[in-house]
């Protein structure tokens, strides 16, 4: 188990964290960062990251409608993009997301395929 990262520790690992980045832009990149700027910067970043994953998690959507409009966000793509890449017709995708229509089996096999997306995720939700 992980041991419990304080608000206290938590601010000053990401200062220092912070300074260090801002010192590593200025000598121009972390190869320049000397060999104890690096394993500190390492150490506050694992601090942060380990007191972020306790305390500000998001959770995946419980729908394929709302694991269809995640990915459309973080790829950037529109309703007609997406149904092209999914091998099927805008008219689909769009009945699906407005939950008139569900999804069938070559529907979710090509979100895990094409969208990498869980396959148990996808068969607990549908």
């Amino acid at each position: 188990m992980k041991k419990e990262i304080s608000k206290i520790e938590f601010t000053e690992a990401e200062k220092q964290m912070n300074n260090l980045l801002a010192i590593a832009t200025k000598k121009g990149g972390f190869d320049y960062l000397t060999k104890k700027e690096s394993a500190e910067l390492n150490k506050c970043t694992q601090i942060v990251k380990t007191y972020e994953d306790m305390h500000y998690t998001i959770d995946l959507p419980q729908t394929v409608q709302g694991l269809i409009e995640l990915k459309m966000f973080e790829n950037k793509l529109k309703q007609k993009e997406l149904a092209k890449m999914l091998n099927t017709t805008d008219t689909k995708l769009s009945e699906i997301m407005h939950n008139k229509r569900k999804p069938s089996i070559s529907f979710l096999k090509a979100m895990h395929q094409i969208l990498g997306i869980d396959g148990n995720l996808l068969l607990n939700i549908a």
